[in-house]
């Protein structure tokens, strides 16, 4: 026991938890099944709040049923944004919201979103030809009407209290398109003629928009680029743009590639800095998109290959799309890696602008909620175990937008006229936003694998995993249980690098299961997967407490 804890001493100084991850259990000395500790000496660096951020695209019911109900709704609604929606992104401290799309952002004209709503023009959405919108009618899914602009937005993120992170349309769109809008958003009041444009709108003073993302997914319906083409692009749209004295000045995000594709990240930065090295220094981040379903019963990667659906799946179905979705730590790690080729100083962050799962059609609560699907405890797991990576690499990930919002993909939340519901996912941010700004911390889990049976041949999956993080003297540790059927009872001991432990004050968990994991809230029962918290017994520098099977947990640790 001594041998083992001057190790653990010595690891915290300098051997890291990738020592400490090649140990054999040694939990069962406690008779405990399961091992977790916090290196609380080990910094990893400050947790972004930004990593918790959101995704708003003209998409189905994302904006117009989700989102945008009207002043003269009978929906309450605060400036014609859905009030329940307002108040619950307030109790999550959501940090940033990207807009307007998306594959809508590079058909979008953001000139006609400003001005005299009634004036507006109204255009065919990107999304109009999809799905079941055909034989609707004038459906604003399918002809955007514009009501919900660059204004709008901006008051939207304002009521939230988040920062707004605009998507500018580079294929079909000038350079010049895009330097204006940031003149309408940023310049000073009265100073042009775009400052006063804003101005008659109600908005005088500047919006500051710091975040500007460069197109979106130029590889495919952003236009289709090669990545060479694409980094071309990114200098003649992105120089010699006006800061109009902002501080911290402009954050501009290239759009990356899908995936693991690090093909592109190092092509695109090999000619973004050919013969223009300097150019570096104007790029805040490269974004990378990630999307998940389940792989079993012969589906593929293949983006037209059968997905499974939301409500009814197996046991196999949902370790396939958590393993997809853990997928997403190692392509973070391969672009850190391309990047660093190019960026010695480590100045650029990678900004993972869309993730989340995705199903088959058939589960929406209205036709025209394009890409709708019901939020179950599978997903807010997996958003869970997301988030985590995250959290595990903050020197890397600057930014994460969870896609989507409201009606759409793995959202927060399901709103039709005027009934809302909050999903598990939302559950979860809130359980995790106590990492917000808090400074990572080294944990290391040691757990028995979960095994599987994957079409007749046995697969395995991680058996417990999470990340911690450290505010002054209270710990916060997420957790999450992916075993559908089997507990956790774990030890969790608290390390520091002064004296080897560290005492416990007080503790308490909130915990999110179900004994059906196919469980999900629904407009007649909104709260029929919801977390429970309770107090747990403490003493010297050691926890000790089961996680149920299928669960996402949150323990508050206040340090002695």
């Amino acid at each position: 026991m001594m041998q083992r804890r001057d190790f653990l001493r010595t690891s915290t100084l300098g051997l890291g938890a990738a020592v400490l991850a090649k140990l054999p259990s040694f939990a069962a000395a406690s008779g405990a099944d399961a091992h977790i500790e916090i290196l609380l000496g080990e910094a990893l660096g400050a947790i972004s709040p930004n990593i918790y951020g959101h995704f708003v695209e003209h998409l189905g019911g994302v904006v117009y049923d989700g989102i945008w109900v009207g002043e003269n709704s009978k929906i309450p609604n605060i400036h014609g944004m859905r009030k329940d929606l307002v108040e619950h992104l307030r109790r999550i401290h959501a940090p940033v919201v990207r807009w307007p799309g998306g594959c809508f952002a590079d058909s979008y004209d953001w000139k006609d979103g400003i001005g005299p709503r009634e004036k507006r023009p109204r255009r065919t959405n990107f999304w109009a030809g999809e799905g079941k919108l055909p034989g609707k009618g004038n459906v604003p899914q399918a002809f955007e009407p514009n009501a919900f602009g660059t204004n709008e937005f901006i008051q939207f993120s304002r009521l939230t209290g988040a920062q707004p992170y605009l998507a500018a349309n580079v294929r079909s769109l000038p350079a010049e398109d895009f330097y204006r809008w940031v003149e309408y958003c940023n310049s000073p009041a009265g100073s042009t003629s775009l400052a006063e444009m804003r101005a008659a709108a109600g908005f005088p003073e500047p919006f500051n928009v710091r975040y500007w993302g460069v197109g979106n997914e130029p590889w495919g319906c952003g236009g289709q680029f090669t990545p060479e083409e694409y980094a071309t692009e990114f200098r003649r749209y992105t120089a010699w743009l006006p800061g109009y004295g902002m501080d911290p000045g402009l954050a501009l995000i290239a759009a990356g590639p899908s995936d693991g594709q690090t093909d592109w990240t190092r092509a695109f930065l090999k000619k973004l800095i050919e013969g223009h090295s300097g150019v570096i220094n104007s790029l805040y981040g490269l974004s990378i998109h990630h999307y998940s379903w389940d792989l079993a019963r012969g589906r593929t990667h293949e983006w037209n290959a059968a997905k499974g659906d939301a409500v009814k799946f197996e046991a196999v179905d949902w370790f396939e799309l958590l393993h997809e979705g853990d997928t997403l730590e190692g392509f973070i790690e391969d672009h850190w890696k391309a990047m660093g080729e190019f960026d010695a100083k480590r100045h650029v962050k990678l900004v993972v602008d869309e993730w989340g799962p995705w199903y088959k059609p058939g589960t929406e609560v209205d036709s025209t909620h394009l890409l709708g699907q019901m939020i179950t405890l599978r997903d807010a797991v997996m958003s869970a175990a997301t988030l985590d990576i995250f959290n595990r690499h903050p020197e890397k990930v600057a930014m994460a937008n969870c896609a989507q919002l409201v009606n759409c993909l793995n959202s927060l939340f399901l709103a039709h006229e005027d009934k809302f519901v909050a999903t598990p996912v939302f559950d979860v941010f809130e359980m995790y936003a106590p990492h917000q700004g808090g400074q990572g911390v080294r944990s290391v889990f040691n757990a028995p694998d979960v095994s599987y049976d994957r079409d007749g041949k046995s697969a395995s999956f991680w058996g417990l995993k999470g990340s911690a993080s450290l505010k002054e003297k209270v710990l916060t540790l997420t957790v999450v249980n992916p075993d559908v059927s089997r507990p956790r009872e774990t030890e969790i001991v608290l390390r520091t690098a002064a004296s080897g432990a560290a005492g416990i004050k007080a503790a308490r968990v909130t915990t999110l299961t179900d004994a059906d994991i196919h469980a999900h809230n629904t407009f007649e029962n909104p709260r029929a997967v919801r977390p429970q918290t309770k107090d747990l017994s403490t003493g010297g520098a050691a926890l000790r407490h089961t996680f149920p099977p299928a669960s996402v947990s949150a323990l508050q640790i206040t340090l002695a």
